[in-house]
């Protein structure tokens, strides 16, 4: 497990705070580094969260989430939604999306997915989201997950207003993008 560990460490990711609206109407979020895209047709992504999450339950169950995509400068807000319990929203600007899911403020993208479906993992699920929204909110640098530690590639750090997607654009975005693919 800690060979596991080591070696896999060694794989580059992004970092993202999955949020949702609980059953009593209280916000839920966790930090994840296993987000990815999986399909363009039918748009779908996942992350896997641990079985062991208190937070999964919550978001599972909520049936809709929003994935936000943290920006470089945003390694507190990634601690503040990695760890166990306490308010994470406490102090954190945020919104509604147009699934209910909270939109953190400050993100460099969302994507709004309704769940698809949920698989085994191991000791983590696998959540399938089918992606009901897009909205790129600034351009920037990503926050990265590196060898245990946080990091950046350097980029543009200017703001850029929303820009949400269509269902039309959308589309046409990822046939665009399934053109030229082949992954």
């Amino acid at each position: 497990m800690s060979d596991m560990k080591s070696v896999l460490s060694s794989f580059c990711t992004g970092v993202a705070v999955i949020t949702a609206c609980g059953a009593d109407g209280r916000p839920v979020g966790m930090a994840v580094q296993s987000f990815s895209s999986v399909s363009l047709d039918p748009p779908l992504v996942c992350f896997c969260p641990a079985r062991t999450s208190t937070t999964w339950p919550r978001i599972q169950a909520a049936g809709a989430f929003a994935v936000n995509i943290l920006a470089a400068d945003q390694q507190e807000l990634c601690r503040r939604f990695a760890v166990t319990g306490g308010d994470k929203f406490a102090g954190v600007s945020w919104r509604a999306g147009a699934n209910g899911a909270p939109v953190l403020d400050g993100v460099l993208a969302t994507v709004e997915c309704d769940t698809e479906a949920v698989l085994d993992g191991g000791d983590h699920a696998i959540a399938l989201g089918r992606v009901t929204a897009l909205t790129a909110h600034r351009e920037g640098a990503p926050l990265l997950y590196f060898r245990r530690t946080y990091g950046r590639l350097p980029g543009a750090e200017s703001g850029v207003e929303p820009r949400p997607l269509s269902s039309s654009a959308m589309s046409s975005s990822m046939a665009a993008a399934r053109s030229r693919s082949e992954a």
